[in-house]
């Protein structure tokens, strides 16, 4: 295996061929000691190109996700023998592995309570499995900053097909514990109560810890070596509008002087040229008046002058709008029966008294909602107000779940 061993280039042919021998029935044990000695040199990065090298060949992301546990057993001794990046607390990667760290607690926790619950069936067993499925539920933080964070930086880095097969993935879980969820709502009385538990529970459990070794010894060695310091800051500097599981993140990374203003998303990636720079992302002007009047709800903008700025002129506008309005008073545009309504809320949002008000009538069959928001800038000053209107009538009537696309 040597002449392998001192080429890269042949090494990932070599893990290629027994990947692919693996998806053709290969048994584990048959290639472990050959994956394991190949491993001792090959780095993560390099497990994660045969992945996204099989992908781009043809072979289905779903044959890489049904057989993904048997990729981790067979990599997981030789990559935990490997040493693990540093990383700093704040940074990114290290706030995802303390949240590993902190759900392995709540799924032993969990375990635990599911144990106690088939040994009694009592409500109080029952309810605290209850309350430990809702701690794991928060693990959903932890994915969606991978899916939405991560994952996007990475496919610039054309690191695009093991990424979509974790996403996958994740939906299996979201499945998993959904499904666990429906059984702890079943009658404990139920013949098949425990066995439904372990059905459940034990697939869930697995998914959970074998993407966790995936993450900590494929993905994240990944990431730290294909993202730029300036990626990693956009991703901490988005981090807060998704949130955190378990854990906050520390405050000793980025390492830059205050005065540094931190990177964002934009100053990652350049504008194209006639398109409008927004907080997250850019639109041309067209783009902008169509997504405006193809909103589902009617807007209408007031300035901190109570002025009329802006309406959306949307397909099936619930009240009427002229573009003689632009530029008049607000309190202008209202019958004087319910100025003073509409004062009273401009006051208050102006005085910091509130941030919504919300109505809603009936009106020839339809049942409308009615909200206006304060809209403040970065320092919490008044700069106007949004009002957001729609009929909810349709929306009131749905019951269940539609999972797919029906005529």
């Amino acid at each position: 295996m040597s002449e392998y061993i001192n080429n890269s280039e042949q090494r990932k042919q070599v893990l290629k061929r027994l990947i692919r021998e693996l998806h053709e029935g290969k048994a584990v044990e048959e290639v472990r000691a050959e994956f394991a000695q190949l491993l001792r040199e090959a780095g993560a990065s390099e497990i994660a190109a045969v992945e996204q090298a099989l992908i781009a060949e043809g072979l289905p992301e779903s044959e890489i996700k049904r057989l993904c546990d048997v990729h981790v057993a067979v990599f997981r001794e030789a990559l935990e023998a490997q040493p693990r990046p540093e990383t700093i607390p704040g940074h990114p990667l290290h706030t995802f592995r303390a949240e590993n760290a902190a759900v392995i607690q709540v799924l032993e926790e969990l375990g635990q309570a599911l144990s106690a619950l088939k040994a009694t069936h009592g409500e109080a067993e029952l309810e605290r499995a209850r309350e430990a499925l809702r701690r794991l539920r928060e693990y959903e933080k932890h994915y969606l900053r991978k899916e939405n964070l991560l994952f996007p930086f990475l496919e610039k880095h054309g690191f695009s097909g093991p990424s979509r097969v974790m996403w996958a993935i994740h939906d299996d879980i979201r499945a998993g514990w959904k499904a666990l969820e429906a059984v702890l709502a079943s009658p404990a009385s139920d013949p098949e109560f425990d066995r439904q538990i372990d059905r459940a529970f034990l697939p869930l459990e697995k998914m959970i810890r074998e993407m966790i070794v995936k993450e900590e010894n494929i993905l994240f060695p990944t990431s730290l070596e294909k993202l730029s310091h300036e990626e990693w800051l956009a991703i901490h500097d988005q981090e807060p509008t998704i949130g955190y599981c378990y854990v906050q993140p520390g405050d000793q990374w980025p390492p830059r002087a205050p005065e540094v203003a931190p990177a964002r998303p934009a100053e990652v990636t350049a504008v194209p040229e006639g398109l409008i720079p927004l907080q997250t992302g850019a639109l041309s002007l067209t783009e902008l008046n169509l997504i405006l009047r193809h909103l589902p709800v009617d807007i209408t903008f007031v300035d901190k002058e109570d002025r009329v700025r802006f309406f959306s002129q949307t397909r099936d506008r619930i009240f009427p709008r002229a573009a003689t309005v632009i530029g008049r008073k607000v309190q202008q545009c209202h019958p004087p029966a319910s100025i003073h309504k509409v004062q009273q809320i401009l006051d208050d949002f102006r005085a910091g008294r509130r941030d919504k008000a919300e109505f809603w009538i009936q009106m020839q069959g339809r049942f409308i909602y009615i909200v206006y928001y304060a809209v403040r800038d970065e320092n919490g000053e008044y700069q106007g107000t949004l009002e957001v209107t729609q009929d909810i009538g349709r929306l009131r009537e749905l019951q269940g779940e539609r999972r797919l696309l029906e005529d």
